[in-house]
């Protein structure tokens, strides 16, 4: 049978290939075509190119493949194309191409065809394969009801068992109401959507091209890429998803924002929306923000106090106007102006408008505090939430679980400890206690007051405890525990420097000094440092006491950059964290490990924002300084005898600091550690005058500090097992502290007594410690410290006060002498 040819319009789009016009058989810009693949010489002759169609054209493709050399349909050196299987106008048709070229040419193109072929498989794949799995997961997604995620706003603080519950972060009843958005004016949803969202209302519920600056700032490490993410994925990420800087979070948020936008109406997301964002000032939605900033109902709100809320909420805490004016009314500008380009406020209104005053924060009701030990647990907490990048928004509306440091037991044993040894009303106490091998806060006790001051996180003067950093640091430098200083009354410059009530022990070596707490060895040594008493400054630094704290620049430095003789003797402020933290180095043989509060934190849906690995931490000075300095502290203990119960192993320093010249002291401590918890003790006044013991005498580091201290540690410990420290390492050929024989020299001559204190019975004789100087200097940016006390800290006294015999370099602690341990 035979088949009519078909005549095809010419492929080229050129104009020059289709001289002759479309539809001209004898024209080389068309092409003839069999429908049964046999071809039409006619056609042939005339130019055309030949084509077959159907079956056959697949098997010329396949014979072509299969090694046919060029031939087709019976036409030799046909110039076969296999990217489109077309003969073209200039084939060789009379077969004259030299075979070699012609296999080439048929090589080449297999080559293309599999290229081609290969580029259209991956094209589909790129475009299929994120569809499809966006199709999954969009089905396997449930979208939950804003009433679900209420509860998700409350954060929960933890021990360290993550069962026994510390604090809560969650806004008081009544400073969260929910409203319907009929309730909230226009002009305040406008504004919210000029502020975040100008295209909500035609938004598919994400953003592409937001998306797309995320995933890029994630693969590059840049953060200020930014998001531009819509209002509805800031309310899938605040209230579901989370704030985790990963592709895969946001992919989460992509696909549930785009579900949500499908299965709720638009009012329904904004509603939820406004009833779920943090403003700021502890006020979660529209309706508790309206009270905290202006004290009025939400149906109240103008124009600029919209904008002022709206503005808010890209940077609660940073964009309030008591706290950043320029940058809050910069961020409002923008929201009037973005209410203009949407067509919602006009020009002359918004001409019009002026920054509205907005409440003192302080008068904002807060949330209804926890007991003080917890919430100043919690204040640690979230000030190391913030410093570990985990945001505000996040801490107030992703339902935290934060499993901290602190162990039930040590911090049950710190509290019954200051419940049992505070006796008087007026008797504060800070007890600190952390583990040496890794940093963790065990036990964290800064007194009773929620909203008063926290004794463990301030600064105040720490007395002979201090002497363990000029020890360390002339160990630093060679000198060993065996160094001979002799204890008579020193002189610097117009001041004589004494010990407590005239003891001595002649010449002695240092770590005798030591124990016995004598002031003038130790000024003495710190002669002997390379850079004097900056040297004991910069030990102490070393082994993690802090440089600055708020309020003080340099904690232990004079604007000149150096540190007064007094450091030994505790003339400086220092935090009984700090000096837990310190002591914890050394009993860790010199390995500082970073100190915290918070193990792991989890949001509400079980993702993992933080969580700690225990690492092997930085070593700040040498095992034989550690060693030997923990040496010479662990006979101090039983010497004001304190010992822990069943004889276990510790090193502990006492130490006082007088109130003026009265011979009375306003300051006691003790500090001390075992190879598996280090705890600093200090115990004063709330108002900073003298304190007494329970007998009625004055209080040294030995009394109720000490009771408080072995208390403490004998309780957290009851279920440790019985560790030693690591045996000393040579120093200057001396390894620990070397046998004395005990040899006293005359005791310098005694200063009158010192006035006896109110209405006291009878005391024991009680060690006794270096008297200091009057109050400390005001700690601006923290509560301040309890009036009275002694004053600045380059004051020094020429002569003893009366009864004190003691030295005056200023905030000194005395020499220690053993004393019963009061009845309890």
């Amino acid at each position: 049978m035979k088949h009519e040819p078909i005549w095809r319009e010419p492929v080229s789009k050129d104009p020059r290939d289709n001289a002759s016009g479309p539809g001209d058989p004898g024209s080389s810009g068309g092409e003839w075509w069999d429908d049964d693949g046999s071809g039409d010489a006619g056609a042939r002759e005339a130019g055309g190119a030949h084509r077959a169609s159907g079956a056959s054209a697949a098997s010329a493709g396949a014979a072509g493949a299969a090694g046919a050399s060029g031939a087709r349909d019976g036409y030799p050196g046909g110039d076969y194309d296999a990217a489109d299987e077309e003969y073209g106008a200039g084939d060789d048709l009379d077969g004259d191409l030299d075979d070699e070229v012609e296999e080439d040419v048929e090589e080449g193109g297999g080559k293309r065809r599999g290229i081609w072929t290969w580029l259209a498989v991956a094209a589909v794949l790129i475009v299929l394969f994120p569809v499809a799995v966006f199709g999954i997961a969009y089905v396997a997604t449930d979208v939950p009801a804003p009433e679900e995620l209420a509860n998700d706003q409350i954060a929960v603080i933890y021990d360290n068992s993550g069962e026994n519950e510390i604090a809560r972060i969650v806004p008081e009843a009544g400073n969260r109401r929910a409203v319907e958005l009929e309730e909230v004016p226009s002009v305040v949803r406008n504004a919210v959507l000029a502020a975040e969202d100008r295209e909500f209302y035609t938004n598919p519920g994400f953003s592409l091209s937001g998306y797309a600056r995320a995933a890029w700032g994630v693969i590059t490490g840049n953060p200020s890429a930014g998001g531009g993410s819509t209002i509805t994925q800031q309310y899938v990420k605040n209230a579901v998803v989370g704030n985790e800087r990963t592709i895969t979070r946001k992919a989460k948020e992509l696909v549930m924002s785009a579900k949500m936008a499908q299965e709720w109406s638009k009012d329904d997301i904004l509603e939820a929306y406004l009833n779920t964002i943090y403003f700021g000032r502890n006020g979660y939605g529209i309706a508790a923000a309206s009270e905290a900033y202006f004290g009025k109902p939400v149906g109240e709100l103008t124009a600029a106090d919209a904008a002022v809320l709206a503005a808010s909420i890209q940077r609660p805490s940073a964009l309030d106007p008591w706290t950043n004016r320029p940058e809050a009314e910069q961020r409002w500008n923008y929201v009037l102006d973005g209410m203009v380009d949407m067509g919602v406020l006009t020009e002359a209104d918004r001409a019009a408008q002026v920054y509205p005053e907005t409440l003192d924060p302080a008068l904002v009701p807060q949330q209804a505090p926890e007991p003080g030990p917890a919430a100043m647990i919690k204040s640690q907490v979230l000030a190391e939430l913030d410093r570990e990048g985990i945001t505000e928004q996040e801490v107030n509306t992703l339902g935290l679980r934060v499993t901290t440091t602190i162990d039930s037991t040590a911090q049950e044993a710190a509290l019954d400890a200051a419940e049992n040894y505070l006796f008087s009303d007026d008797m504060r106490a800070a007890i600190v206690s952390v583990e040496p091998k890794t940093g963790a806060v065990r036990a964290y006790y800064g007194g009773e007051d929620p909203n008063g001051w926290d004794y463990a996180n301030s600064g105040l003067q720490t007395g002979s405890t201090f002497k363990i950093f000029a020890l360390a640091a002339a160990l630093d430098q060679d000198i060993p525990l065996s160094a001979q200083y002799s204890s008579a009354p020193v002189q610097s410059g117009d001041v004589t420097i004494y010990n407590a009530r005239g003891a001595s022990c002649g010449v002695c070596p240092i770590s005798e000094a030591l124990k016995r707490s004598l002031n003038t060895p130790f000024i003495r040594l710190q002669r002997d440092l390379k850079n004097g008493p900056t040297d004991t400054a910069t030990m102490a630094h070393k082994l993690g006491v802090a440089e600055s704290i708020p309020g003080i620049e340099r904690t232990l430095l004079e604007e000149n950059g150096e540190a007064l003789g007094g450091i030994a003797l505790g003339q400086y402020q220092t935090r009984p964290l700090d000096m837990a933290v310190g002591l914890a180095t050394l009993a860790n043989d010199g390995v500082y490990q970073q100190t915290h509060f918070v193990e792991k934190v989890e949001t509400a849906n079980g993702e993992v924002l933080l969580e700690r690995e225990n690492g092997d931490g930085e070593r700040r000075v040498s095992e034989g300084v550690a060693t030997n300095t923990i040496d010479a502290m662990k006979p101090i203990a039983a010497y004001n005898n304190h010992a822990l119960g069943g004889g276990r192993q510790s090193a502990a320093k006492t130490g006082t600091t007088q109130l003026g010249d009265t011979g009375l002291n306003k300051d006691a401590w003790m500090i001390g550690a075992t190879p598996q918890l280090s705890t600093a003790v200090w115990v004063g006044n709330v108002d900073g005058s003298a304190l007494y013991n329970a007998y009625g005498g004055v209080m040294y580091g030995a009394d109720t500090p000490a009771d408080l201290w072995k208390y403490t540690m004998d309780n957290a410990l009851v279920n440790e097992d019985w560790e030693t420290f690591t045996s000393p390492k040579p120093v200057g050929g001396v390894a620990g502290a070397p046998a004395w024989s005990g040899y006293v020299a005359p005791a310098a001559p005694a200063a009158p007594a010192a006035p006896a204190a109110p209405a006291q019975e009878a005391t024991p004789e009680t060690t006794e410690e270096q008297p200091a100087e009057e109050a400390p200097p005001a700690i601006p940016e923290l509560p301040a410290p309890p009036p009275g006390g002694g004053g600045g800290i380059g004051d020094l006294l020429p002569f003893p006060a009366p009864g004190d015999g003691g030295g005056q370099e200023p905030g000194g602690g005395g020499g220690e002498q053993p004393a019963p341990a009061p009845a309890n």
